[in-house]
């Protein structure tokens, strides 16, 4: 795997882990010229958490959301509709895809469920310029190559999310195969090898290591 350094607005600290935020966010799927289409959204780059990132669409669970799944469901549309100007009628239109918690060395933390749902038909995005500055759709293999010759910034989860989407040819194939799957908790650790530090996910050498 590739090594990967926390991204902007994750400072880390040796304190006790701090509670993660509950979140959400909303893969929007599509094909294109090419096959399965994703939209990314750039963060502003005047944000202190994530500024210029490239991201999915979605943010934080606030109270009048809800509580629960349906909270998270509903946060899920409110974001996406701030965010990308698409509205989704109704949470069960969401499909669950997986589920990534901040490691704990990490100051920020969230516990965030991804969803996965179709584009509405029709629909064109549209960002503010205040949270969100940009949004492009992109087939997952060429966002990561945009990544790879510094033209995108992209953040860990997002990365691992495009190269696992990549090897979907179209989104119906991807919603077959996320129906069927179970949603396993991913909670990265940030390792340090001497003045450096990297992201690992469960399984990989380090991750087992006990926090200095």
């Amino acid at each position: 795997m590739e090594a990967a350094q926390p991204g902007r607005g994750e400072e880390l600290h040796s304190g006790p882990p701090v509670r993660p935020r509950v979140a959400a966010t909303v893969i929007v799927l599509r094909d294109g010229d090419r096959g399965l289409e994703l939209l990314l959204v750039q963060r502003n780059p005047a944000s202190r958490f994530m500024g210029g990132a490239w991201v999915f669409p979605g943010g934080a669970v606030d109270p009048t959301d809800g509580e629960g799944e349906e909270g998270v469901r509903w946060a899920a549309l409110r974001e996406l509709a701030e965010e990308t100007g698409l509205r989704v009628e109704a949470p069960d239109q969401l499909l669950p895809f997986s589920r990534w918690i901040t490691p704990p060395e990490v100051s920020i933390r969230f516990d965030t469920w991804f969803f996965l749902t179709p584009a509405p038909h029709g629909a064109e995005p549209r960002v503010d310029g205040g949270e969100c500055v940009d949004w492009r759709w992109s087939t997952p293999a060429d966002a990561l190559a945009a990544h790879r010759a510094g033209e995108l910034e992209l953040v860990f989860p997002t990365i691992k999310h495009l190269e696992q989407l990549s090897g979907f040819a179209t989104a119906n194939e991807l919603i077959a195969y996320a129906f069927g799957q179970e949603i396993r908790t991913v909670t990265p650790r940030v390792v340090s090898d001497g003045e450096m530090s990297r992201i690992v996910l469960p399984g990989e050498p380090g991750y087992d290591a006990r926090r200095a």
